[in-house]
Formats: structure tokens, C-alpha cells, sequence
């Protein structure tokens, strides 16, 4: 008890030395009371809820960009896979076209080839008529020539059936020597 009445000395000097109004300091924590509701009752529950509904849309944001983070992987997956199946595409229509180019290429020439023969063909014939009609010219010229000689040799005008007869005995030789 000694202590007790001791400690409550201690504190009726402290009450004097500071200059503690009792009935001043019950008033201030009352009205420190009637504040702190009022401002817990008005102003701590609109910020804590604010600051809750706040933390619940930064949640449901990062759970959003996860979810946007994983589409966009596989879209890109799936560009890339598209990429892939178009350059495949595009390899294979550029065989199917250089292999139609060679086809194209080997017709061409096998038709360049035809036509090639065709001239060849044509120019031989070409030059077996134009061989007879120089053959038929030079039996011409030759039984004109026989002819001439033998009126020359013979001395005398030869008729015209006498011609005839020379120049188509003549082309007869000449036909069985050519």
C-alpha cells in the first residue's frame, strides 16, 4: 500500500507541476471521441471501402492482363503456325509453277522441234521441185542444143516435126542417163 499511496503522490505532482484540469481533459476526450466517429462513421469507411474496391479492380486487372497475356500467346502461336502453313503454300505453288514452266518449256520445244522439221521438210521438197524444174530446163536447153547441132551438122533447115523428134529423142537419152 505504501507504494500505491506513493505512486499516487508521484501522480498528484505531475497533475500540479503540468497543470492538468481534470474536468478540461474529460472534456477534450469526449469531444476527441465524438471526432474520432464522425470521421471514422464518414470518412475511414468511404476510404477503406474505396481502397478495398480499388484493390479488387487491381486484381481483377492483373487477372485480366494474365488472361490477355496467355490470348496473345496463342494468337501469336497461332500466327506463327499460320505463317508456317503459308510459306508450305506458298513452296508448294511455287514447285507446281516451276514444274508447269518446264512442261510449258519442253512443249515449246517439242513444238519449235516439229516445226523445225516441217521447214526442213518443206525446204527439201522445195528443192527437189526447183532440182527437176533446173533438170527439166537444162533437158530443154540440152535438146535445143542437139537440135542446133544438127541442123549445123545436117546442113539444113530441120521442120518442126523433125525438132520435136530430135528434142524427145534427146530428153529420152537424157532421162535414162539422169
Amino acid at each position: 500500500m505504501i507504494v500505491l499511496a506513493n505512486l499516487g503522490d508521484t501522480a498528484q505532482g505531475i497533475v500540479e507541476t503540468f497543470g492538468i484540469d481534470w474536468p478540461m481533459l474529460i472534456a477534450q476526450a469526449i469531444n476527441f471521441l465524438i471526432v474520432a466517429i464522425v470521421i471514422w462513421k464518414f470518412a475511414f469507411k468511404n476510404v477503406l471501402s474505396t481502397i478495398k474496391e480499388r484493390e479488387k479492380q487491381i486484381s481483377d486487372s492483373l487477372k485480366n492482363a494474365d488472361r490477355i497475356k496467355l490470348e496473345l500467346e496463342e494468337t501469336e502461336k497461332q500466327q506463327q503456325q499460320t505463317l508456317q502453313d503459308a510459306s508450305l503454300e506458298a513452296k508448294k505453288t511455287i514447285s507446281s509453277a516451276q514444274e508447269q514452266a518446264k512442261a510449258l518449256i519442253e512443249s515449246q520445244k517439242d513444238d519449235a522441234r516439229k516445226q523445225a522439221e516441217e521447214i526442213i521438210a518443206k525446204a527439201k521438197v522445195a528443192m527437189e521441185q526447183e532440182r527437176e524444174r533446173v533438170l527439166l530446163e537444162a533437158r530443154e536447153e540440152i535438146a535445143s542444143l542437139v537440135v542446133l547441132t544438127a541442123t549445123k551438122v545436117l546442113s539444113k533447115d530441120l521442120s518442126e516435126e523433125e525438132k520435136e523428134k530430135f528434142s524427145s529423142r534427146a530428153t529420152k537419152e537424157l532421162d535414162l542417163v539422169s
